[in-house]
């Protein structure tokens, strides 16, 4: 059997790019909203007279900087378990070889 890793890569970057744009399409006015906004509307609407304990120390100044910030705390923590990964791997094929 002959690999095909270019045909192969090429069929699962069409399955991710259909995934990421078939919702938008079907979605397009969906508004995305966070847990922290959902959760606050369900708690005022339970009890209006609810104030909450702490504020915010800084808020982003649009929902597009929360969103990067957001992306960026996911893709180092990422950054940091897959390097974990890589090091224990390289680390188990040296003791392997000596």
């Amino acid at each position: 059997m002959i690999k095909r890793p270019f045909l192969t890569n090429l069929i699962l970057i069409g399955i991710v790019i259909a995934l990421v744009i078939i919702p938008l399409i079907l979605h397009n006015d969906a508004e995305f909203q966070g847990s922290d906004d959902r959760a606050e509307e369900a708690i005022l609407e339970i009890v209006p007279e609810y104030e909450p304990w702490i504020d915010p120390l800084w808020e982003p100044p649009s929902a597009e900087v929360e969103s990067f910030l957001f992306a960026l705390q996911a893709a180092i923590g990422a950054g940091v378990i897959f390097y974990w990964f890589g090091y224990m791997k390289g680390k188990r094929k040296i003791e392997k070889v000596a």
